[in-house]
């Protein structure tokens, strides 16, 4: 095995955090990797590293989707808190495409798969989910497919 898992490098930054007295970031640290251990106990075998990378992608889109909740509610104490964790989350995913990227890859989607309309979405998507899988998110590259089959 050539480089770190996920869950180690977790580990590894947990044990930092515990050393420098940095609660918050432990207590992050700690509950995805308990999500990490709770899907290993579901699945009774090791994650894969798309896996790891497919849990902590689904636990930053629950905050972001918390945080507008919060807003609207005027809990500004709980949103300071979810952007912090968001933040130490996000420093564990592959860098996001930016947007020109994006539209390049939807492009070259619809033409591989000849697509000519709003029909044909569902094909686009699943050609091109997987090769954005965890560098995009999901509902920004949809948005981007609708406008380019328009």
């Amino acid at each position: 095995m050539t480089g770190k898992t996920l869950a180690d490098k977790l580990f590894d930054d947990q044990k930092v955090a515990m050393k420098a007295q940095e609660k918050f970031r432990l207590s992050v640290l700690r509950m995805v990797r308990a999500e990490l251990q709770n899907a290993v106990i579901a699945k009774q075998a090791p994650l894969t590293a798309e896996e790891e990378l497919e849990i902590l992608t689904r636990e930053v889109k629950k905050r972001k989707e918390s945080l507008g909740d919060y807003r609207k509610s005027g809990r500004e104490n709980l949103v300071k808190d979810l952007e912090q964790e968001i933040e130490i989350l996000s420093t564990y995913l592959p860098e996001q495409l930016s947007a020109g990227e994006l539209e390049e890859l939807v492009r070259e989607a619809i033409n591989e798969t000849g697509a000519e309309g709003m029909k044909e979405m569902g094909r686009v998507m699943s050609f091109l989910m997987p090769r954005v899988k965890g560098k995009a998110d999901g509902s920004l590259v949809r948005q981007i497919v609708e406008e380019k089959l328009k």
